[in-house]
């Protein structure tokens, strides 16, 4: 795979990810009094998305540096 198709997937990933990480914010947000541990599992859970997001940004920014240096 080529630098731009993994930069293409990549960018497709984070948006994604992001995409489903504010859905599980809102569904929180929408849950109202319910049990708190579900709660705390599911936001740990959007935390680890979190994150993943910023190592597939540093992985994008890299791409991103390489293809400028070949550019």
């Amino acid at each position: 795979m080529g630098t731009e198709d993994e930069l293409r997937r990549i960018e497709a990933d984070l948006a994604r990810l992001r995409a489903e990480n504010q859905d599980v914010r809102d569904q929180i947000r929408d849950m109202g009094a319910t049990d708190q541990v579900e709660i705390a599992a599911i936001l740990s859970q959007a935390d680890e998305q979190v994150e993943l997001i910023a190592d597939l940004e540093r992985r994008r920014d890299g791409l991103r540096q390489r293809l400028e240096r070949e550019g």
